[in-house]
């Protein structure tokens, strides 16, 4: 039976990592899974899951209108997959995690979803708005902040390394564009310079 997963926490807590460790874990038993990550995040090259600690993988980009659950079938029908990866589950449309939840419940393929709850200031992307409302099983990836406290916030830097409080919800960057916090230190924009 399938089930829709959705493990997600703040910036460089490992969700690719663990994302491509699961993968592995799967093909290493023989069995075939289907790896997906949005068409725009190219940071470890287009239609590459990357992670910061070197890991990578092939995978198959979608975009915002693209179904999901056809996209599925058709590679089912190629081949029996056994379990489908979606890294960077927060660029998901609502309409993209009914489809997942469909490739779940219809096909009976487990889907596991990584990606970020909140952005920059602190609202929830449409994508994980919809797996948190729609997911099977939640699970919190933990970071820390630059007190040892657990993050739960991502805060958005410009280039001079100042806080970034406007802007476009969806900015693709790493360590020199995000820093995770925990709340208190979100909300006091306090980074422990």
């Amino acid at each position: 039976m399938g089930k829709l997963y959705f493990n997600y926490s703040t910036m460089n807590a490992g969700k690719s990592t663990t994302l491509l460790q699961a993968a592995y874990n799967y093909q290493e038993r023989g069995m075939t899974t289907l790896l997906l990550i949005a068409a725009f995040d190219d940071r470890a090259g287009k239609g590459r899951i990357g992670s910061r600690i070197g890991l990578s993988a092939e995978a198959d980009v979608f975009h915002t209108k693209d179904d999901l659950l056809a996209h599925v079938e058709t590679a089912h029908t190629a081949r029996r997959l056994d379990a489908v990866f979606v890294d960077e589950a927060q660029f998901l449309t609502e309409e993209q995690v009914r489809q997942l939840a469909r490739v779940a419940d219809d096909l009976e393929i487990p889907v596991m979803c990584y990606g970020l709850r909140t952005d920059f200031q602190g609202k929830l992307f449409p994508g994980s708005a919809a797996l948190l409302a729609l997911a099977d099983n939640l699970k919190e990836i933990k970071t820390i902040c630059w007190c040892g406290r657990k993050a739960t916030m991502v805060a958005r830097l410009d280039a001079s390394g100042a806080i970034v409080e406007e802007g476009e919800q969806v900015v693709i960057g790493g360590n020199e564009t995000y820093v995770s916090l925990c709340r208190n230190h979100w909300t006091r924009r306090d980074l422990g310079r």
